[in-house]
């Protein structure tokens, strides 16, 4: 099922009694989430991508825009007419029943023509069941349940009336590591087996790069960048992107254009085209650094992390915004690195110039790393 938001905006009065502005959830949002894919919506607390999760099921109610399944504007029907799962970050399991009556529970509500018979519930439930692969417990209560079974369990009954549109809510803030990354795992192996149109909410960009189709960066209510993980991280619209995305950080200097030359600092590290003379902000990946003896970029050393196949460089320069270059590097190139300073050339591809104002995007036609 093929969902859109045509020029969606959310406002919410404001409770401040001095100040009677209102709160812009969400501003002007227009996407498209293609039928069958898995789209990650990503941004910081507060950015208002919750809200577009509960504008979407029907728990909130847009100030403007529309929405749309398919052909259909679902934008003033309820919930319970949209044909939706939803998954709370919470589980929102009924403690007293057990995993077989959570998972019944949305069947037994169905009325007129959508009323099934006892028989089918039972097969529909179990079927629910074994997808997630909890078949084994359904005579158990949430309380005799780990938190990764739990969330199987509040998977399955989303999952057990065959909704239009899948959606989950920060689904795996409640586990630790290791069960967040299995699953994860099985989030995506789930949402590929059934097809079914999803939208997962986090503000984890490695999760959310990890297993959408597409994700949609968004920043105070406004959207900042859609497109496939990959192509945003290699292809930030901002500095805002540039930022979110990537573990470590993106490591951001002042810099300058200067005749065709891009300095960092009083380092000349690159050869441009396309960009007339004026002060940047430059954005450099951690992959982006390559130690070489006469490196244009001189950065004062700090320390080595050897992570096994891959080591960080953790060094600083007099032109960085923040605290420390985190530089990853294979851990063969590593091996001469020590003393005070240490030199590097660029790859080019893993530079990003912005503007030092607005933080949009400065593109250039060609470079050359010296």
């Amino acid at each position: 099922m093929k969902v859109v938001l045509e020029h969606l905006t959310k406002r919410f009065p404001s409770r401040n009694k001095k100040d009677k502005t209102e709160v812009v959830a969400v501003n002007d949002m227009s996407f498209e989430i293609p039928d069958g894919k898995l789209v990650g919506l990503l941004g910081p607390s507060g950015c208002g991508k919750s809200t577009v999760l509960n504008l979407i099921c029907g728990l909130e109610t847009p100030t403007e825009g529309r929405i749309l399944f398919g052909e259909d504007d679902v934008t003033g029907l309820p919930p319970e007419r949209r044909g939706v799962g939803l998954v709370f970050q919470n589980y929102a399991l009924y403690p007293h029943l057990t995993v077989r009556q959570n998972i019944l529970f949305p069947l037994q509500n169905l009325r007129g023509e959508q009323k099934l018979d006892k028989e089918l519930m039972e097969e529909k439930a179990l079927a629910a069941a074994k997808l997630v692969q909890i078949e084994q417990l359904m005579e158990r209560k949430p309380s005799e349940m780990s938190g990764g079974q739990q969330q199987r369990v509040a998977i399955a009954r989303a999952l057990v009336k065959t909704p239009r549109v899948l959606l989950l809510d920060e689904p795996l803030s409640n586990l630790d590591a290791r069960l967040r990354l299995q699953t994860r795992e099985e989030i995506r192996r789930i949402q590929r087996e059934t097809g079914v149109t999803t939208v997962f909410v986090t503000h984890d960009q490695e999760e959310a790069m990890s297993i959408s189709d597409i994700i949609v960066v968004m920043k105070e209510g406004v959207l900042q960048q859609t497109g496939r993980p990959q192509e945003v991280y290699n292809d930030p619209a901002n500095l805002f992107v540039a930022k979110f995305l990537g573990t470590p950080p993106i490591n951001v200097f002042d810099g300058e254009v200067r005749g065709g030359t891009l300095y960092v600092g009083p380092d000349a590290v690159m050869e441009l085209a396309g960009v007339a003379d004026r002060p940047v902000t430059v954005g450099i990946r951690p992959e982006a650094f390559r130690v070489r003896d006469d490196g244009p970029l001189r950065c004062a050393l700090e320390t080595v992390e050897v992570m096994g196949r891959d080591t960080t460089i953790v060094s600083t320069h007099s032109a960085l915004q923040g605290v420390s270059i985190r530089s990853v590097i294979s851990a063969e190139y590593a091996e001469g690195v020590s003393g005070g300073e240490v030199r590097f050339y660029l790859k080019c591809a893993k530079v990003h110039l912005f503007d030092p104002e607005s933080g949009e995007r400065i593109r250039f036609t060609d470079a050359k790393a010296l």
